[in-house]
């Protein structure tokens, strides 16, 4: 399973990066899928450098903060309006349950059709996994301050070499604060995406909201994850102090998200 960071800036988008958006690319044995987690202000343009839009399988959103989701307004018009037509049917879009309607009224659209005709809206169920392809998505509540936000815990099994089935999971965190759910969701994983829009010492007084380096390293080590990579960190956030925050608390490797890097998981 390969992991593009499209953006990783936390709340809006930053000079080096979008907001949050993640390709995710793996195979199963006869083509290649492609799903994205998430698609925040300014990911779209970004994302045209790493795939073709008609080749997204599916999308999945955590939550409905327009820096996880806005940019599906965008993407709306390149389905609907491509001249010649697009070339598949609708998009495949996972995400809370006011999702579509959220969408329609944020473009000016009525609520019937709303995007429908672009997008093939599900909602999420908590703990209710979702296959697409070789992927299986499985969404677990966690502690943000909206009416439903997720962390993704997605499950990949593909052929090796010699054509042996391996399992790998990336876990990525949403928008949170410390939680069971958060835990549970990154049980075991062979990569944690996790957020850490906070510093320790400067963002005590908010709870509830987001992690900080540290609480993010307490949290992949409390799940048992193999590598922690940080990611959502706003542009008043520095890099160098939430990974020396996890550092201390978390054994496995730790590293900060890149915008156009790509990890193989």
């Amino acid at each position: 399973m390969k992991l593009t960071i499209v953006g990783c800036t936390g709340s809006f988008p930053g000079p080096g990066s979008p907001a949050s958006c993640y390709l995710l690319t793996a195979s199963d044995g006869e083509r290649t899928w492609k799903i994205v987690m998430d698609l925040g202000s300014g990911a779209l343009g970004a994302i045209q450098r790493y795939t073709d839009l008609e080749d997204i399988d599916a999308i999945f959103l955590t939550h409905l903060h327009p820096d996880h989701c806005m940019d599906l307004c965008g993407l709306h018009v390149a389905v609907r309006w491509k001249p010649g037509g697009w070339g598949r049917g609708r998009i495949p879009v996972w995400g809370p349950a006011a999702t579509a309607d959220r969408m329609a009224t944020a473009y000016g659209l009525d609520l019937d059709p709303g995007m429908h005709e672009e997008f093939d809206f599900t909602n999420w169920t908590e703990r209710e996994p979702v296959t697409v392809g070789p992927f299986t998505v499985t969404p677990f509540a966690v502690n943000h301050p909206v009416e439903e936000a997720y962390a993704l815990r997605v499950d990949v099994t593909e052929p090796d070499k010699e054509g042996n089935p391996v399992s790998r999971v990336l876990t990525y965190s949403g928008d949170t604060d410390s939680c069971a759910g958060l835990e549970e969701a990154a049980k075991d994983a062979n990569l944690f995406l996790c957020e850490a829009a906070f510093e320790e010492g400067r963002d005590d007084a908010i709870k509830d909201v987001h992690l900080t380096g540290k609480r993010a390293g307490e949290a992949a080590a409390a799940a048992g994850a193999r590598r922690l990579l940080l990611t959502h960190i706003p542009v008043w956030t520095s890099p160098s102090t939430v990974m020396a925050e996890a550092r201390p608390v978390f054994a496995g490797d730790v590293a900060v998200a890149v915008a156009g890097v790509h990890y193989t998981v």
